[in-house]
């Protein structure tokens, strides 16, 4: 009983310590920012770079979401005879949900495990600790700038997923079962609101990217200099970055939508 309590207490303290580490890490990324906007183009390269890695991956995925929502909604709305709510029926879900997780989880498992990877090796070769010895802060040169990249590019592509999603949705509803064009789209527009569909989206799709980006360059710094060290983080950073988003769209569905 003395063990399995001692344990648990050890268990705990490592948690809490780990936390504690994670939230001095961000603070010190979050003010090494504030001297970003001198050198602006370090954060512009770490945007085309970080949208490039996801794009392709974020487009198609949109798309075929589409179709499945197109289908699964005709589908259900013709029990009911309102198979004309189409284009609101797949806009909302698009906006509200589907749009800002799936995209999120679609970038932490393609952007988020690069980003690991490339701050693992930079740490494994000593170039973060040879940026040191040059008084250079690699936070400030290195996490910073991607960490700002993240949470631009993430709502970018979480709109370019829902724009793709709603295409799809078109092509399956209106193009290939038959919905009238002008139903779907007057429903659409009239139904989803700027501000309570598409500015909640938005901000959901910014809190992810801060998560998904922070867990992501964290691993990364944190990573054991060797090839397994950066091994396990980047299959830490898949992980912990799906389990946190679901998390946080859970409290934000909840705070947004009630």
């Amino acid at each position: 009983m003395i063990n399995l309590i001692s344990r648990l207490g050890g268990a705990v303290r490592s948690v809490l310590s780990e936390l504690g580490m994670a939230f001095r890490t961000l603070f010190a990324i979050l003010f090494s920012s504030l001297g970003l906007w001198k050198r602006p183009r370090l954060v512009t390269d770490q945007i085309h770079f970080i949208g490039n890695y996801s794009l392709v991956i974020i487009l198609v995925s949109g798309l075929f979401v589409g179709f499945v929502l197109g289908y699964q909604g005709y589908y259900t709305l013709n029990r009911y005879g309102s198979e004309q709510a189409l284009g609101l029926l797949v806009a909302l879900s698009l906006t509200r949900e589907l749009g800002p997780v799936i995209t999120a989880l679609l970038f932490a498992g393609r952007a988020g495990t690069s980003l690991t990877a490339e701050i693992g090796l930079m740490k494994a070769g000593e170039q973060l600790d040879a940026m040191e010895m040059m008084a250079v802060n690699p936070l400030q040169r290195v996490l910073a700038p991607r960490f700002i990249a993240g949470i631009i590019a993430m709502p970018i592509l979480a709109t370019l997923f829902t724009a793709m999603g709603i295409f799809g949705g078109y092509l399956v509803g209106v193009q290939l079962i038959g919905v009238d064009a002008g139903a779907f789209w007057s429903q659409m527009q009239g139904g989803v609101d700027v501000w309570d569909d598409i500015g909640n989206g938005v901000i959901k799709s910014m809190v992810f990217g801060v998560a998904a980006t922070f867990v992501a360059l964290y691993q990364g710094f944190q990573a054991r200099p060797t090839p397994e060290g950066v091994a396990r983080a980047t299959t830490r950073t898949v992980v912990l970055s799906s389990l946190i988003v679901l998390w946080l769209d859970f409290v934000l569905t909840a705070l947004m939508f009630k």
